[in-house]
C-alpha cells in the first residue's frame, strides 16, 4: 500500500519508507524526517532575490541578508528532482514538517484502498460552453 503525501513524496506503508515519486527510489524511513533522505543545496538567498538597488550605494537593497535569512533546497539524491524548498535561519536544523501517525495512516488506506497515481479526471473542455460575440 502506498500514500501520496505531497507532489513529489509518498509512503509505502509495507515498508515504512518515504520514497520519490518521480523515481519511485526509496528515501529513509517513514518514521523520520523525510528531509534527511534528500541532498540539500545551502543557498544563497540573494542569488534568487536580486538586490533591487546598488549594493555599492545603499546598505540596504532589498535582498535577503545571507547572515539572517538561510535558503535550503531540497533534492531527490536518485533523480535530482526538487522536493522542498524551505526558508529559515542560517544554523537551524531542517523543519520537521510532515510527522505521520504511519499506523492509523495504514489503517486509513485499507478502508480507503489505493489511491491511483494518476487519477482519472473528466475532460472539462467537453463541459465548456463557448461564448461568440
Amino acid at each position: 500500500m502506498k500514500a501520496n503525501i505531497t507532489e513529489y513524496l509518498r509512503i509505502n506503508l509495507d515498508t515504512e519508507m518515504w520514497e520519490c515519486r518521480r523515481c519511485n527510489n526509496e528515501l529513509v524511513s517513514a518514521r523520520d524526517n523525510y528531509k534527511r533522505g534528500l541532498l540539500v543545496y545551502d543557498r544563497d538567498p540573494s542569488e534568487i532575490h536580486k538586490p533591487l538597488l546598488n549594493q555599492e550605494l545603499y546598505s540596504y537593497s532589498f535582498a535577503p541578508d545571507p547572515a539572517y535569512t538561510a535558503m535550503l533546497e531540497f533534492y531527490c539524491p536518485h533523480c535530482g528532482t526538487m522536493v522542498e524548498v524551505e526558508y529559515t535561519v542560517p544554523g537551524h536544523p531542517p523543519v520537521y514538517d510532515i510527522e505521520l501517525d504511519i499506523d492509523d495512516l495504514k489503517k486509513k488506506v485499507a478502508a480507503w484502498g489505493d489511491v491511483p497515481e494518476h487519477p482519472q479526471i473528466p475532460d472539462i473542455e467537453l463541459n465548456r460552453h463557448t461564448h461568440n460575440h
